[in-house]
């Protein structure tokens, strides 16, 4: 039987890479151990499915020494200001995944003789943010007090995610890679990140993260696309960033979702509540936290209840189990590829622009799932 010379740090790094521990491979791969010691060597088959496992190409294992692989994007995410060095092979699959789609769809669209949007890279940072966080309302075409009618915080980030993507902009929202259940974002590892382009921007919202984080995120990334940059960012008004950028697509998200105007209207009704954060987050379909970090910039609270209000939350939060998925497939690929991506790709390839290859691998369904979705968009394909 032919074995394969590899490099036992290769092997060891791409189970790193991955997440794993050497048991989590031991009983699909009971010689990984003895493979990473160079002890034994696996077979071409065998390390087919290793790479497959571990989510690396294949070809990576046959380099001399393990790639660094860096974010094709600005990485503005800090912990303790200190850049997050390595990305995980989820992180890096979505990424590249939302590349390719915004590479095909751009193309489509000048091919189709569409006009550039107006509104990307409009901003600068010199510019007003709270300024621009109404502009940015206006053109998405929300009234004042539109979250305010929505029943749930689900319905609320439909709402808006449908609004950005009339817009032009890809809007989706996954918590996991593709499809695959056992491909789960992490929310530590980043929130969300933006993709600027002036003919097919795209927005990617990490969908394990809590519906009314998911709102802020949504807003923040669009402000990337209003400045003109891409970026894969740790969105939220928990502390103050240490990017200017960062600071000023949180500040023109806040007044996006939290008007001032609004917000102090309605502050003298809650005041006294004994939760007036709760009561804020639920008008506005914000998270707590960014009710009251919003109440807290406008100084209609002190900082001390903020961060009473917020260590309390943070440990209550802890105990609260975050799930990923459920719900209709066919309903969360909404989310996930976008009605207006998938749109696209389906027209294409009835019209055979596109070979129903090319439009599986793009939208990550196959075959009758392909077709169902497509029906269920109004779209009868041949």
């Amino acid at each position: 039987m032919l074995r394969v010379d590899v490099k036992p740090e290769l092997l060891r790094w791409a189970r790193e890479r991955a997440g794993f521990e050497i048991d989590d491979l031991r009983r699909k791969f009971p010689a990984a151990e003895a493979w990473e010691r160079g002890k034994a060597r696996p077979t071409l088959k065998q390390l087919e499915a290793f790479a497959k496992a571990t989510f690396v190409p294949v070809g990576y294992l046959f380099l001399p020494e393990p790639p660094e692989e860096r974010i094709p994007i600005p990485d503005l995410r800090t912990i303790g200001n200190k850049e997050i060095r390595r990305p995980s092979p989820d992180l890096l699959d979505t990424i590249y995944l939302m590349q390719r789609r915004q590479a095909w769809l751009r193309e489509e669209l000048i091919e189709c003789e569409a006009e550039p949007l107006e509104f990307v890279g409009s901003a600068r940072l010199a510019d007003d943010p709270e300024a621009v966080g109404r502009e940015m309302r206006r053109i998405v075409g929300l009234e004042a007090g539109w979250a305010a009618t929505i029943r749930t915080w689900q319905e609320a980030v439909g709402e808006l995610r449908r609004a950005i993507e009339r817009l032009g902009v890809m809007a989706v929202i996954n918590g996991i890679v593709e499809n695959n259940t056992h491909r789960k974002l992490d929310v530590e590892e980043f929130r969300g990140f933006a993709l600027s382009d002036e003919y097919a921007p795209l927005i990617f919202v990490n969908g394990a993260d809590a519906k009314s984080a998911q709102m802020f995120t949504l807003i923040h990334e669009l402000g990337h696309i209003w400045l003109g940059e891409s970026a894969l960012t740790d969105a939220g008004l928990l502390s103050r960033p240490s990017q200017d950028i960062e600071s000023w697509c949180d500040r023109a998200a806040a007044e996006f979702l939290v008007p001032a105007r609004e917000l102090k209207a309605c502050w003298g009704d809650v005041r006294h509540e004994q939760a007036p954060f709760e009561i804020i987050a639920r008008r506005f379909k914000v998270s707590p936290i960014v009710a009251g970090r919003r109440a807290t910039d406008l100084r209609l609270v002190d900082r001390e209840m903020f961060f009473a209000f917020y260590r309390k939350y943070v440990e209550e939060e802890r105990t609260r189990s975050a799930g990923v998925g459920g719900g209709d497939f066919y309903n969360n690929q909404n989310t996930r590829v976008g009605e207006m991506f998938a749109t696209q790709v389906i027209r294409a390839a009835k019209e055979g622009r596109l070979s129903f290859k090319e439009a599986y691998d793009l939208t990550g369904l196959r075959g009758g799932a392909f077709q169902e979705y497509a029906q269920r968009l109004g779209i009868g394909l041949p």
